[in-house]
């Protein structure tokens, strides 16, 4: 039986990225590899970094969009000014477009200032947005659901609103009673443990797999082996804000 691998919440920490592949021995004729989504913002490589998960998608991989692959989206695509002011003033934007080259002084805005889509061109950048345009909220198995941030309890899949898919956190937490085991990130596994000090793989009573380490916030990059459950992480060696 193939191993299933599966890394979340990467956040342009391309070095840990690669060190956990190492350490986890993937191989991809051996091996699946689920990617759940969040590989940019706030760490120093997002375009690297997705660069690099499009590599792995070319080998077999499977990659699921993240929230902030969705903002991205929204406040490149479709110039939504809210999503920009977020995106690259609390959640990290910043970081990725400095990534691609841009200066910040052609992105950023200050709150008086008028709102205007900024124009940033790159070939890069372009091929990442139809790249991350064409990423699946989730992956259903006849055992196991992969997704970002979790399901909407007692919603069919088909039938939730990706806003949900891309951002739920408590409700799903606490409420989630499905048969399959839903394995998911986006929320960094010490808040479920309710444990500052706890970045490990997250095995809640209810059929949840919380594996989001916080790698970029401090903690550290998990990677969840199965069908053993088995637990290969890299340690962060830097510490960013915490947001979501």
């Amino acid at each position: 039986m193939k191993r299933t691998l599966v890394i979340s919440d990467i956040h342009g920490e391309l070095d840990m990225l690669t060190e956990l592949l190492e350490k986890a021995a993937y191989h991809p004729k051996r091996d699946r590899l689920f990617l759940l989504g969040d590989y940019i913002d706030r760490g120093p490589d997002s375009k690297e970094t997705l660069d690099k998960v499009i590599e792995l998608v070319e080998g077999g991989a499977v990659a699921l969009k993240g929230n902030h692959e969705d903002m991205m989206v929204k406040s490149l695509i479709d110039g939504n000014e809210r999503t920009w002011r977020n995106w690259t003033g609390r959640n990290g934007g910043d970081a990725t477009l400095q990534s691609y080259g841009f200066e910040r002084e052609s992105f950023l805005f200050f709150d008086d200032d008028e709102f205007q889509k900024p124009h940033l061109h790159s070939e890069s950048l372009n091929r990442h947005l139809e790249f991350i345009q064409s990423l699946p909220y989730y992956i259903e198995e006849p055992h196991m659901i992969f997704i970002h941030a979790g399901v909407k309890p007692g919603v069919p899949l088909e039938e939730t609103d990706p806003y949900e898919l891309l951002w739920i956190r408590d409700e799903f937490h606490n409420n989630y009673k499905g048969t399959k085991t839903v394995i998911f990130g986006h929320t960094p596994t010490k808040g479920l443990y309710g444990d500052e000090n706890n970045n490990n793989i997250y095995f809640g009573k209810n059929s949840i797999i919380g594996i989001d380490g916080g790698a970029v916030f401090g903690g550290q990059l998990n990677c969840l082996i199965l069908p053993h459950k088995r637990q290969v992480s890299v340690q962060a060696k830097n510490k960013t804000s915490n947001r979501v």
